[in-house]
């Protein structure tokens, strides 16, 4: 299984003395059978760790780069740079995690919208993909991609996709994008979200955890480790009728294709 999408590089929520810290939760899902993690980029004051972490398991791990919407403040283009300057001697799979994010506050809006406008940029001169944070800022989200109509958008993957049917069409009616399907799937009132995967279909899904946060049920409350991507699996096998080594086998294919991960 690849854990397309876990912060489980950050000390804060795997401190040393917890469980082995960061290198634990690390090992605990290698030994749970997941086989590579992808570590988003969010801000600035985490990319040290975040490399520490991926130069310690270069051959399990994989890393994007970018700036999260709720970290674009005034003097984002200055921290994005700094960012990539840190970055100049990686090799990174995306462009993220980046996108647009209104849930507690729409006053940077337009702010929001540049920065991830600036970041698809990149992507397309990187030609790499870009992992896409979309809450409560669709029709923004939409809005900016639109703006490379005529070049083309990169490659896209709507991150921790917890919206619906209808909101899976508005995306899949203008991009072949990808969507990152994490422990909400098996919350009990997640009804409607299992009703976009089953719409969405196997072939445009993957796996991801979002760990710290968003652990599936039967962990739900507690801190989120990769270790728990068998829950999602299973229940995404479950909701689209195949059996678990099927679901597995074609989400990682899918996440292989979209961030152009080496064959295990």
């Amino acid at each position: 299984m690849i854990d397309t999408h876990t912060h489980i590089y950050l000390r804060e929520d795997f401190p040393e003395d917890d469980a082995g810290g960061v290198p634990g939760a690390i090992d605990r899902a290698l030994a749970a059978g997941v086989s590579h993690l992808v570590f988003p980029c969010v801000a600035l004051d985490t990319v040290e760790e975040l490399l520490s972490a991926h130069h310690r398991y270069k051959d399990v791990t994989s890393v994007g780069v970018g700036l999260h919407p709720t970290e674009v403040g005034a003097d984002w283009r200055a921290e994005l740079r700094e960012i990539l300057d840190r970055y100049s001697d990686e090799h990174p799979v995306a462009v993220g995690e980046v996108g647009i994010d209104l849930y507690h506050d729409s006053t940077w809006r337009s702010r929001q919208m540049e920065a991830f406008g600036e970041q698809v940029q990149l992507a397309l001169e990187r030609r790499l993909p870009v992992i896409i944070h979309c809450r409560e800022g669709l029709d923004e989200t939409l809005d900016v991609l639109r703006q490379f109509r005529r070049t083309g958008t990169p490659r896209l993957l709507f991150h921790s996709f917890t919206y619906g049917p209808d909101e899976a069409c508005r995306i899949l009616e203008e991009h072949e994008a990808f969507f990152g399907i994490n422990g909400v799937v098996t919350f009990k009132n997640a009804a409607t979200l299992r009703d976009a995967v089953r719409h969405i279909g196997i072939e445009r899904i993957v796996l991801e955890t979002d760990a710290p946060w968003l652990a599936p049920t039967p962990y739900r409350g507690r801190r989120n480790e990769s270790s728990y991507l068998r829950e999602i699996c299973s229940k995404v096998a479950e909701v689209t009728e195949l059996d678990f080594s099927e679901a597995e086998r074609i989400t990682d294919r899918n996440a292989r294709r979209i961030l152009a991960l080496e064959q295990e």
